[in-house]
């Protein structure tokens, strides 16, 4: 490929980015509204909804860099969407910095009145404070921005030259890359979600994240692949095959969220620890049960079984239908990891509506604006055939 190709402007998803930036603006008004009405309300939905549009980018850079280490079509075909999610972290570090403001609202570690009369929580204070909190999440932005930036550079670099040097160079920064995205969403996983419930623990629970991450990848690059199969000349590479290879990864990412989420929940209920069970318990009360039931079907159940026809993955219409679905389960998964540990019963607020529809539309309005910035495809990527 040597020819740039770039977002027409009267192209369907650029027509989406005003309307997503006037939605976007609209929800971000009526979190305001909600701020001065229910603080509570507002910083509990703001963290589950910011989590989601965080863990797509998040999960888009996961795949990058696998996807420069192990090479082949179906990476170098998606290469551009998923270098233009990354490119969204800065305006994503910022959005981070509402919570800041609501740490107190929403960790029990972070009241010195709930501290002083709990021993528990005197022995974790010296991870779980203010302080240290806002220098790690600091470092993780570090980090994942100064990968993000350094692949976009370079991946620009190789339009203008195709020294392979290059590839080289990014396939050697992947994989350090890669260790450290494993070690910060770790951390970020236990500090942003984990600690909500500061007397449970699991090993497992940023594996969970990471896994639930580059699905989410994976559910969002095949919708959008799927807007842009009309978009000369993608219809040459966003082909049945490469929709079937995107399948493929999803359908596997379905099963390995599965997996560790099932590991959880047995190790935990077999040992029937006081220190543990709590929070499956809350989970299955409440009306939660039912969300958690309706997580099983849409998260696992229906795309495991849809997904194992060639046909569905090898049709754009009907794998971006069962994308668009996973996308969905992925927000009410992260909604039933999270809101049980402030919410007894399981509840909808209009906040919780305007966050993810806030936050969702103006990082849409970004991503669509990112992926116009450059060529569609990648100019020199050895991987990439155009079929005609």
């Amino acid at each position: 490929m040597t020819e740039s190709v770039r977002l027409a402007p009267d192209h369907r998803l650029s027509r989406l980015r005003r309307p997503a930036l006037v939605v976007g603006v609209v929800g971000a008004a009526a979190l305001l509204l909600g701020f001065a009405v229910s603080r509570e309300h507002f910083f509990q939905a703001y963290l589950v909804a910011y989590l989601f549009w965080l863990g797509i980018a998040l999960g888009c850079l996961a795949v990058l860099m696998i996807q420069h280490i192990t090479g082949g079509m179906w990476g170098a075909a998606v290469r551009r969407l998923l270098e233009s999610a990354t490119r969204t972290l800065p305006l994503l570090a910022l959005l981070f910095l509402p919570l800041t403001f609501g740490l107190g609202d929403l960790y029990e570690w972070a009241r010195p009145e709930a501290v002083a009369h709990d021993p528990i929580l005197q022995y974790k204070q010296l991870y779980l404070n203010v302080p240290f909190f806002l220098a790690r999440a600091v470092f993780y932005f570090a980090v994942w921005l100064v990968v993000a930036r350094l692949l976009n550079r370079w991946s620009l670099a190789q339009d203008a030259d195709d020294d392979p040097a290059i590839a080289i160079r990014m396939e050697n920064l992947s994989r350090g890359g890669l260790v450290l995205y494993g070690l910060t969403m770790t951390f970020a996983a236990v500090d942003w979600g984990m600690s909500l419930d500061p007397h449970w623990f699991s090993t497992i629970y940023g594996v969970i994240f990471m896994g639930g991450q580059v699905l989410s990848a994976f559910v969002f690059v095949i919708v959008v692949a799927a807007l842009l199969v009309d978009h000369p000349p993608l219809d040459g590479v966003f082909t049945a095959d490469r929709f079937h290879d995107l399948g493929k990864f999803m359908l596997g990412f379905v099963m390995l969220w599965a997996y560790f989420a099932l590991s959880q929940f047995l190790i935990i209920w077999a040992a029937n620890s006081p220190e543990e069970i709590p929070w499956y318990l809350r989970r299955m009360q409440g009306g939660w049960q039912y969300l958690g039931g309706a997580l099983l079907i849409l998260h696992f159940v229906l795309p495991f079984i849809v997904l194992l026809s060639r046909d569905v993955k090898r049709r754009a219409d009907t794998i971006a239908a069962v994308a668009s679905v996973v996308i969905v389960a992925r927000f009410l998964d992260l909604f039933w990891m999270l809101r049980p540990a402030s919410a007894v019963y399981l509840s909808m607020h209009w906040l919780d509506v305007a966050a993810v529809i806030g936050i969702g539309g103006i990082w849409m309005w970004a991503f669509v604006g990112q992926l116009a910035e450059r060529s569609l495809l990648p100019l020199h990527d050895p991987a990439l055939v155009i079929e005609r």
